[in-house]
């Protein structure tokens, strides 16, 4: 049994409609949790469709998510997006745009929106016999670390996650909110399987063991632990076997 199936959490996942997010819900419903922001989980779900960039979109979530399950415990920020694109191609003439502003503002400012905002709700939470009142759970990327080819905006979206989580666990520590951020390899998202089986299994060989694209679902594990390990406080996790990346 799962210490969560005693521990009555409720869970807001940013991105629950697919990908790390959905295995996600689906792991924390699973163990007993009630999940909001996934899809197709039964009666323990509630789904808002939210612009992260949004602060009254992502409050309208939260509030709902509140009314429907009664407080929150958990947030998981899985949302994000990214582009390929080198910041300067001689071949092609061509400078990065400004679609670098964009990867930025979803990927790092919607991270800091819905931190700020779930904060705001759990703060609220009665602390338990520990002082604590809720842990957030942030997604960056092996990128932040060593970035690829064409990477930049991403790269500086998932490092500026990775660089912002010990100050924002330090300013929620005296609330009790833990805060915590997994940076993982390569996964079996939506965003990988649509690549050709060749493309999937070159990539898959780089990893070295084991050698293969993590499982969403491994991911969802380590959420699981960092929410039942009271200890985990302000760092990053890398969950990528031991990959480095390369150019």
């Amino acid at each position: 049994m799962s210490a969560l199936d005693s521990m009555g959490l409720v869970a807001v996942i940013i991105g629950g409609a697919s990908g790390l997010g959905l295995a996600t819900a689906e792991r924390l419903v699973g163990q007993g949790a009630s999940a909001a922001q996934a899809q197709k989980l039964g009666k323990s779900y509630v789904f808002a469709p939210a612009d992260v960039t949004s602060e009254k979109d992502v409050q309208a979530a939260l509030t709902l998510a509140k009314e429907k399950l009664g407080h929150m415990d958990v947030a998981v920020n899985c949302a994000g997006i990214a582009v390929a694109i080198k910041t300067y191609s001689l071949k092609k003439s061509q400078a990065h745009t400004l679609e670098f502003q964009r990867v930025l503002n979803v990927n790092l400012m919607g991270t800091f929106n819905v931190i700020c905002l779930v904060a705001g709700e759990m703060g609220q939470n009665e602390p338990d016999q520990g002082g604590r009142r809720g842990v957030i759970i942030n997604t960056a990327s092996v990128a932040a670390f060593e970035g690829q080819v064409g990477q930049a905006a991403y790269s500086a979206s998932k490092g500026g996650i990775v660089s912002m989580t010990l100050p924002i666990a330090w300013d929620l520590a005296p609330i009790g909110i833990r805060v915590m951020t997994i940076a993982p390899g390569l996964f079996g998202t939506p965003l990988l399987t649509t690549l050709p089986e060749k493309v999937r299994n070159l990539l898959a060989s780089q990893v070295p063991f084991p050698s293969r694209l993590g499982d969403p679902a491994e991911y969802a594990h380590l959420v699981q632990a960092i929410i039942e390990n009271p200890f985990l406080h302000g760092e990053v996790i890398r969950l990528d076997g031991a990959i480095c990346l390369q150019t």
